[in-house]
This record gives structure tokens, C-alpha cells and sequence, in this order.
């Protein structure tokens, strides 16, 4: 709200010589339209026979305090005091003129300030009306007071006409306060704004018609020399055509012009004065107070009312330009914010398209599907046309669905705000899979429910990942118990092997040094070595130290040689399929293992099938889908397998069935270590055994082998090994053993092929043997001995000092044996006099003893043996 302020600061303030000069330019100017209104009013004695020009200098006064302030207040006094001092009126009549309209300016001012809005008084239709009250109280009542009184005092008025005066003057000067200052004040603050070029032209109309029907109602010009007096005649009654002054001003207030219209009202209300000046009707001069009093309404009613209306339509333009504005300004607004969104929603769609791991999609508050991201197509198989609108529940299984599965799942999320999922669904293609995530409500600001957000994963790979890691695992605890069964049963082997040496070989002596008719008893000992070299065979070859002799061989010309012993093993009535491939590829393995294996699988086979069945052994060639023994997956593997139509294996005693002494057979019908020689072997051989049963439908056991395609098969041909040497010299052999007692079997063995034998205890003795110029011609120790030295370090020795000097090695159970080079042969224990003859011929053929050394007497042989 803007004010005008009355201080001594704002009447004497001014900002330099430039200030002062155009405030003594302003004073000027106000003055002399001051004068020229006083002037004006002086032209019309009718209206005021007193010839006090009161109506117009007051509103010019209030209009110039409400723009200017009250540092305005010498202007308008000298502008009001002048006309009257010219006039030789007296001091007191001009001064209560002067006075009366400065004192009337700064009442009205200071209510419009305080009550209607200041200079802004004109901007709604309210602030008019409350112009209009303090136009007539207090503004014009106060200088209509002053001025009668000053006459009066001044003796140019009567007192007894003063009441009559002072009424006069007060509607006077209230009907021009009411036509002039707002036409000041408007005009004053008029903003340049933008308009269509027609506004001119509307403003220009408005005047020539409002001009026109205020001549045509008022003027004294009809029926005077100027306009023809005929036009009385079809005009008696011309002044009711003012009343068509409304149109005009309704269509500029309905336009919104308050200019216009307070412009319009003072043309036409000059007219109206110029015909009441003149006495034309209604104007008589007959009766001039009626006429002064029709003279006011008719001010009141032209000026008022359409400025009202004008300010009303104007504040409703104002109105809807600001909404209008604020529209656009909203609108916007809310396009930005809908780009923004857009942007937004690109982005997270981006994102969401982006998560390759996860499939989301959104639900309803029904379970209903509403989006779907392309990682969801791609895991579930769905479409975005063919799932969108589609209950969620699809994606269970039918007896999750009938089980309300789905309703539970969207309840706890709704409780709790997040319900975790796991479990099998199912995919478009019909398939199931395996998934892990979660459901999560979605709410609105408010808390209140939209639906639900999905996030799931496929963990089918990890889920068989991890099932794969738990065989891995139990597979592995299989391993470290046959490791530590195996490292036991190769102990006791290892001693066994040295008891059975000595009951064999003496079982042997024997039966060239008794008489032929006690062969039974050398017999059933000779049984029961084999039977334990059997054994001990199995228990080492299944804890993977027995010492094999791995060669290239055709693996499906083995099988078909083998077909007759493995008939041999089975029974009559069981039938004997093979099913072997074209291209089989050769395998390196020991033979004699691979034999014995198969014939312990048959032997299972044919005790599962008392009253008959079949037997089938095919081989394939696959492809390893995982790391066995050193080989990495993807490489080639043949698999064995030897299925029977059996009485089967029951699942809890499926895993146990290659752990040594265990068995299924009654007892006294099974050592329970056929099956282990087998695991044995194939391990030992870089491969694996698996078997599979089901109880009633019979058993397959399959020997993973891996494939030597590359190698060449090893040839067999021996003959002149496998023949009985003849030497014409007996050989020297130096026997090196811990035990007196192996090392006295050994020695008769070696004298019945031919050979003289020395023995020692040690390998540092055996050394010393040497390096005392003893001719040896073979050494044949024993791998597990006291001392520093064992019988592999015993061979190095030898290879490295005495190159020529073959050396074989013998043991029943050794970690050492692994150390000991390819090229170095070592023969198992318990072995025969046939054994040791093929064993020998192999390493050291006979050859004469030609070369020097020390001659030995039979007895010195025979001491140095018992040494």
C-alpha cells in the first residue's frame, strides 16, 4: 500500500540544484492547470453564482496528493489562492479557497491510504465505492465547510443562505471530485501493455460517441444559429437520448478500459454542465436547485457505476492474464516435469533393461502382471504382449496353485513389506527352474497399496552347481576314507607279502627235497600261498600301491580274448553279451589288473543272479564332464560298463559297496575285496569306477579308462624270455634283504634257476661288497630296508658306478617304489621260481661269465649266502 507521507524531510529534501528545479517546474505547472480549471469553472455563473470555482479544483487536488505525495501541497495552495487574488477578491475568501481544497486533498488521501488502497483505490470495484464515500465524507464536506465559512466571515455571503450555499457547493464539489480524480489518477498510472492496433481506434470511437450523444442530449447548439431550430420539434424530449450514453460506457467498462470510461463519463458530464450552464432541459434555470441536484445524479450514475463494472472486468483480465500466465507457467512446468519423468522413466527402463541377472516385473494389487522387463522374457519365456494382464500364479506348479502358494506369497509381502522367495517355477515352454528373490509391496505417498514389485533369479546353474559340490564333497570324504583304509590294508599287505614269500618259497624247496609221495601237504601250502598272494594282490592293487606294469594295448581286442574266462566265471545259465564299438582307442593299463578286475566284477555279477539273467559288457567312448584323477574335463575316457539283471543294491548300502571286507554274500562267499581291487585299478590306471543299482532291476558298474589314441600298442613277443635258459656257467646274484629269512627263500629260488647267490642286509654292505672287486652279475634287493640307503637309493648307486651291472628291485609294499625310475623293474612279492625266471630273463638275459673276478669255492658261496 502506497501512502503519502507528510514531513518536513519530504517537503525540503531535495537531492540538488536539478531536484530542486524540477520540483519548481512541477509546482508551476500544477499551478497554472490549477488556474486553468479555476478559470473554467468561472466561465459557468449559473452553476455557481457565487463564482467559486470549488467542484473542479478539489478533485484535481486529491488526485495530485494521491500521485505526488504531500510535497505537493504548495502547488495546489498556490494553484487555488491564485485565481481569487486576481479576481481582487479578498485575503479571506481566497485563503478559505485555498485552504478548504488542500485540507479536503489531505483527508482523502490519507482514509483512500488507510481504508482503500492508496492510489490503487481504482483498481476494484470495492476501492471505487470507497472512493465515492470519502468523496462526500469527509473530502468535499470539509472544503465546502471552509469556503462557506470563510465567506461568510467575509460578509459576501449571507449566513441565513448558508446552508442553501454549502449544500450547493458540496454536491457540486462532490459530483466533479467524483468525475475528475479518477480520470487524473488512472491516466497518471496508465502502464503501456501490450494491445491489438483496434485499441486506438475503440478509444477514439468511444469519445466521438459519447461526444455525440452528449451534444445531441445537451448542448445549447440545437435550436441555435449553428444547428437548425427544426430539430426541436422531433426532439422535444432530447434529453432522455443521454440516458444512451450507457451503452458506449457499459461496452468500454465490459472491455475492461477504466480510462475509457472515466475519460468518457468527464466528456459527457462537460456536455451535461455546457447544457446546464445553458438551462436546457433538464436543466432549467426556473429551478436550479432541481437542476443542480439532477446535474449530481446524473454524475454519479454516469461516472460511478461503469467505472465499477470497468474495474471489475478489468481485475478479472488482470485475473486471467495471471491465471492464464500461471497456466503457462504451469504448463510448463508440468512439461518439463513430464520430460523430466519421461527422462526418468527411459532412464529406469534403460536400467531395468540392463539387469541381465535379474527378471522384474510389476503386479497389481491382484497379482495381476503390468510391466515386464526383457530379462524376465528371456529366463521365464514370456512375451511382454503375452504375460501382461495375466495372473503371476502361472508361473507355479499346479499343486502350488491349488495350494494357494501365489495368495500367501502376495499376503506376507503385504505384512511384512518383503517376502523373500525360493523355490522351483515353471518356464512358458513348460519346463521348471529353479529361482531365488523376493516380492516387495509398492505404495503410493499416502501408504496406500498399488501392487507389487518381483524380483527374481535364475539359480537353477548354482542350485546344480551346488548339488554338484555336494557329491564333490562326498566323493571326496569317499576318497580319504579308502585313502586311510587303503595306507592300513597296504601295511598289513606289505607284511603279509614277506610271510607268504617264505611259505611259498619253502613250499617249493620242499617239493624237491621230500619224497613224491607227500605232495598233497606241498600242495594245499603252495594253495594257500596263492590264495594269500591273491589276497594281498587285491588289498594293494584297491589302496593303489601295488606296483604295476602299465603297457598301450588294443582295448577291444583284450576284451574279446577275455571272453572265455569271463564265460568261465559266470554259470550256465547267465548270458554273455558284449556290446564294444568299432573305434575303441587304445587305453595304457596293466593288463593283468584289467583281467582281474573284470573277473571280479563277473564273479558280483553271477552271486546277484542265482537263477539266471544277463550279463552285458559294452564300451563307449565319453567325454569327461569333470576333473578325474589328472585329467581335466573334456578330455576322451572309454567307459566300461557291465550291467546284470541281479537282485540289485539297496541305496543305503549302495555307497559302501567298494570299501574293502565289505560284502552282501553269506558268509565264507566273499573276501568283500573284489570290488575294492576294482576301485583300486581304474584309479590307479587315471581313471574312476561308479556303479548304479536299483533293488529288483539289477546293477552296472562302470570303469572310466582314459584314452591313449596317440600311443603305440606294446608288443608282446617275448620268445626267447619265456624260455628255459641253460647256462653253461653258473651267474652270481648278490641278494640284498633286511630279513635273513626272505633273503633264504630268495637264494634257493635263484640256485634252482642256476645261480650262485651272496647275500647282505644292507645296501651300505652291499657296497662294500663291490667296491671290494667282487664279481656280481646281477643285484636283486629289496625296496624297504634299514639304513640310509633303501633299495632304489641302492640302485642309483649302482647305475651311477657301476653302469654295466644290471640291478633289479622286489617288494611286497613301498611309497619308495614310486620314486623309483621307469626304466628300473621291480618284481611284487610273493613271486615263484616260474615268476622270478620270466622276471630275470626280461631285465638280465644270460650271458657268459667270461669277464674277470674272484673265484669262489662252493663253500665260500654257501657261507656268504647264510651271511
Amino acid at each position: 500500500m502506497e501512502r503519502a507521507r507528510f514531513g518536513k524531510a519530504e517537503i525540503i529534501a531535495f537531492g540538488g540544484i536539478r531536484d530542486a528545479a524540477s520540483y519548481l517546474v512541477e509546482l508551476l505547472v500544477v499551478a497554472a492547470i490549477y488556474i486553468g480549471l479555476a478559470e473554467s469553472a468561472l466561465l459557468l455563473p449559473a452553476m455557481n453564482p457565487a463564482a467559486t470555482p470549488l467542484w473542479p479544483p478539489t478533485g484535481f487536488a486529491l488526485a495530485l496528493v494521491l500521485l505526488r505525495g504531500y510535497r505537493i501541497w504548495p502547488a495546489i495552495l498556490l494553484g487555488a489562492v491564485s485565481p481569487y487574488l486576481m479576481a481582487d477578491r479578498s485575503l479571506l475568501e481566497s485563503g478559505s479557497v485555498g485552504i478548504g481544497a488542500l485540507l479536503a486533498a489531505f483527508a482523502g488521501t490519507w482514509l483512500i491510504s488507510r481504508w482503500s488502497n492508496g492510489r490503487q483505490t481504482f483498481a476494484t470495484p470495492s476501492g471505487i465505492a470507497k472512493f465515492a464515500v470519502i468523496t462526500f465524507v469527509p473530502t468535499t464536506v470539509i472544503s465546502s465547510t471552509i469556503v462557506v465559512a470563510g465567506f461568510v466571515l467575509a460578509t459576501t455571503l449571507n449566513l441565513s443562505d448558508s446552508v442553501v450555499t454549502w449544500l450547493a457547493w458540496w454536491l457540486a464539489d462532490a459530483a466533479g471530485t467524483l468525475v475528475i480524480a479518477p480520470v487524473v489518477v488512472l491516466w497518471a498510472m496508465l502502464r503501456p501493455r501490450s494491445s491489438s492496433k483496434w485499441d486506438p481506434w475503440e478509444s477514439i470511437a468511444l469519445s466521438a460517441l459519447v461526444s455525440i450523444i452528449g451534444i445531441v442530449a445537451y448542448s445549447p447548439l440545437i435550436g441555435s444559429d449553428l444547428i437548425s431550430n427544426d430539430l426541436n420539434v422531433p426532439l422535444p424530449h432530447r434529453s432522455l437520448l443521454g440516458f444512451l450514453v450507457l451503452l458506449p460506457l457499459m461496452w468500454a467498462a465490459l472491455r475492461g478500459s477504466r480510462c475509457g470510461v472515466a475519460t468518457a463519463a468527464l466528456i459527457f458530464l462537460g456536455t451535461a454542465v455546457w447544457g446546464f450552464s445553458a438551462g436546457n432541459d433538464p436543466f432549467p434555470k426556473t429551478d436550479p436547485d432541481g437542476s443542480l441536484l439532477t446535474l449530481f445524479v446524473l454524475s454519479i450514475a454516469v461516472s460511478v457505476p461503469p467505472l465499477a463494472l470497468a474495474a471489475a472486468i478489468a481485475t478479472r483480465q488482470d485475473v486471467e492474464v495471471h491465471l492464464l500466465s500461471l497456466q503457462d507457467q504451469l504448463s510448463r512446468q508440468i512439461e518439463r516435469k513430464n520430460l523430466a519423468l519421461d527422462s526418468v522413466r527411459r532412464h529406469f527402463q534403460i536400467l531395468i533393461e540392463g539387469v541381465v541377472d535379474y527378471a522384474i516385473f510389476a503386479l497389481d494389487k491382484e497379482g495381476h502382471v503390468t510391466s515386464w522387463n526383457s530379462t524376465a522374457q528371456k529366463i521365464i519365456g514370456y512375451t511382454p504382449e503375452e504375460i501382461i494382464g495375466k495372473h503371476f500364479g502361472i508361473f507355479y506348479r499346479p499343486d502350488e496353485r491349488r495350494a494357494g502358494s501365489p495368495a500367501r506369497a502376495l499376503e506376507s509381502a503385504i505384512q511384512e513389506g518383503k517376502h523373500e522367495v525360493e523355490g522351483w517355477r515353471i518356464r512358458k515352454n513348460g519346463t521348471p527352474f529353479f529361482i531365488t528373490g523376493s516380492v516387495s509391496v509398492s505404495v503410493d505417498e499416502a501408504g496406500n497399496l498399488i501392487g507389487f514389485i518381483n524380483i527374481l533369479r535364475d539359480a537353477t546353474e548354482r542350485r546344480d552347481a551346488e548339488e554338484k559340490l555336494f557329491q564333490a564333497r562326498e566323493q571326496l570324504a569317499m576318497s580319504q576314507k579308502m585313502e586311510a583304509i587303503g595306507k592300513l590294508t597296504g601295511g598289513i599287505a606289505h607284511d603279509f607279502n614277506n610271510l607268504l614269500m617264505i611259505i611259498g618259497g619253502s613250499a617249493q624247496i620242499f617239493a624237491r627235497l621230500l619224497d613224491p609221495k607227500l605232495p598233497k601237504a606241498i600242495e594245499a601250502i603252495q594253495t594257500a600261498a596263492k590264495r594269500g598272494e591273491s589276497l594281498t594282490r587285491q588289498l594293494l592293487t584297491f589302496s593303489r600301491h601295488q606296483h604295476l606294469s602299465p603297457t598301450v594295448v588294443d582295448l577291444n581286442a583284450s576284451i574279446k580274448n577275455m571272453r572265455t574266462m569271463i564265460e568261465s566265471s559266470l554259470r550256465g545259465n547267465i548270458v554273455y553279451n558284449e556290446n564294444i564299438g568299432e573305434n575303441v582307442s587304445p587305453v595304457k593299463v596293466d593288463l593283468a589288473e584289467l583281467e582281474l578286475a573284470i573277473v571280479n566284477i563277473a564273479v558280483n555279477a553271477r552271486d546277484a543272479m542265482p537263477n539266471g539273467g544277463t550279463f552285458t559288457l559294452s564300451v563307449n567312448a565319453v567325454t569327461a564332464d569333470r576333473t578325474i584323477g589328472d585329467r581335466r574335463p573334456g578330455e576322451a575316457f572309454f567307459a566300461i560298463a557291465f550291467s546284470d539283471t541281479g537282485t540289485g543294491i539297496p541305496p543305503t548300502l549302495l555307497s559302501k559297496m567298494f570299501d574293502p571286507f565289505f560284502t552282501t554274500k553269506e558268509v565264507g562267499k566273499g573276501t568283500g575285496l573284489g570290488l575294492s581291487q576294482v576301485y583300486g585299478f581304474a584309479h590307479q590306471a587315471g581313471g574312476t569306477v561308479t556303479a548304479d543299482s536299483k533293488v529288483g532291476q539289477g546293477t552296472t558298474i562302470t570303469v572310466y579308462l582314459p584314452s591313449c589314441a596317440d600311443e603305440q600298442i606294446t608288443s608282446k613277443e617275448h620268445s626267447a624270455a619265456r624260455a628255459k635258459s641253460r647256462h653253461p656257467q653258473r651267474q652270481t646274484v648278490l641278494v640284498v634283504d633286511d630279513s635273513a629269512d626272505v633273503a633264504e627263500v630268495t637264494s634257493s629260488l635263484f640256485e634252482h634257476l642256476g645261480y650262485e647267490t651272496i647275500y647282505r642286509d644292507s645296501a651300505e654292505a652291499a657296497l662294500k661288497l663291490l667296491e671290494a672287486g667282487t664279481k656280481i652279475d646281477l643285484v636283486f634287493s629289496d625296496i624297504v630296508m634299514p639304513g640310509t640307503i633303501d633299495g632304489v637309493g641302492l640302485a642309483r648307486e649302482i647305475r651311477s658306478r657301476y653302469p654295466n651291472l644290471p640291478i633289479a628291485l622286489t617288494t611286497g609294499y613301498s611309497d619308495a617304489a614310486k620314486a623309483a625310475p621307469s626304466s628300473l623293474r621291480i618284481l611284487r612279492k610273493p613271486f615263484d621260481t616260474e615268476a622270478l625266471r620270466e622276471f630275470i630273463q626280461e631285465i638280465a638275459p644270460p650271458r657268459s661269465m667270461k669277464s674277470p673276478g674272484l673265484s669262489l669255492a662252493s663253500s665260500t658261496a654257501d657261507a656268504s649266502r647264510r651271511n
